[in-house]
């Protein structure tokens, strides 16, 4: 796990954008996993400036998005599939049609979950996941507790995940009570990894994932196990990280040729 600490959400955003757009042209066909809520933001806004302005090319790219809210009526504007398309596909030249997110509204959830699964496989599997951390640690909707070896399935949030989640809606009461969400056995076959965390609110959820035991009550502590998981955080963040410096000297004297 490779640790590094930047000065603010913009400086963030542009060096996961770095990656991606390496990755992008290197692999025209890469196939991205996109998360949602504010973490990633800033690399979806330098993303689409990088199209617009130097003509970087997502039309041959899949997207597979990390979870979804059950029951939201399809085109309820907090549901993930739109706030996807609404924060960075629409702003790219990638197709509609190889945007993919867990359906939410289906009748049998159990064959959507299984659905999702086969069509993360049949793309080739996901080269690059960006992901958010919730204050519990958890990541994509995998809440404390959740198992290692867990595939796409429903999950029942916490409270804490509905109120964190509730300045999206109108009231907590419109939170709904259920997602679906890739499992962490599916986020843990990417390839490469990009969890973003700004903010002091999530300053102890990081020290726990990063630098504490794995344990299923922090599901983000198993990315401890990822042969190529990248943490990039503001100083808030990091600043409960006994190691903070250790992992500022590290990045300021690394090799050019390592990347990201």
């Amino acid at each position: 796990m490779e640790v590094v600490i930047l000065s603010g959400s913009k400086q963030i955003g542009k060096l996961a954008a770095d990656a991606i757009e390496e990755l992008v042209r290197r692999k025209p066909d890469a196939v991205l996993g996109l998360a949602t809520g504010s973490s990633p933001l800033p690399t979806y806004d330098e993303l689409a400036a990088r199209h617009e302005r130097d003509g970087l090319d997502f039309s041959r790219t899949q997207g597979f998005a990390l979870d979804e809210y059950v029951g939201l009526p399809a085109g309820h504007p907090e549901s993930y599939r739109e706030v996807i398309r609404r924060e960075f596909t629409n702003r790219v030249n990638i197709a509609p049609e190889n945007v993919h997110g867990p359906d939410g509204t289906a009748t049998d959830i159990p064959a959507a979950c299984r659905a999702y699964e086969e069509s993360i496989a049949a793309a080739g599997g996901i080269d690059l996941q960006l992901l958010g951390v919730g204050t519990d640690g958890h990541i994509g909707f995998n809440e404390p507790g959740s198992s290692f070896a867990s595939r796409t399935r429903i999950k029942s949030l916490i409270e804490q995940t509905r109120r964190d989640n509730a300045r999206f809606f109108s009231s907590l009461a419109e939170v709904p009570h259920h997602v679906l969400t890739q499992g962490l056995g599916t986020i843990m076959e990417a390839r490469h990894v990009i969890l973003v965390a700004t903010g002091a609110q999530k300053a102890q959820a990081v020290r726990d994932f990063v630098e504490g035991p794995v344990a299923a009550i922090c599901p983000a502590s198993v990315l401890q196990f990822h042969p190529h998981a990248t943490v990039l955080l503001d100083e808030a963040a990091a600043s409960a990280l006994k190691l903070a410096d250790f992992y500022r000297h590290t990045y300021d004297n690394k090799p050019a040729w390592q990347g990201l």
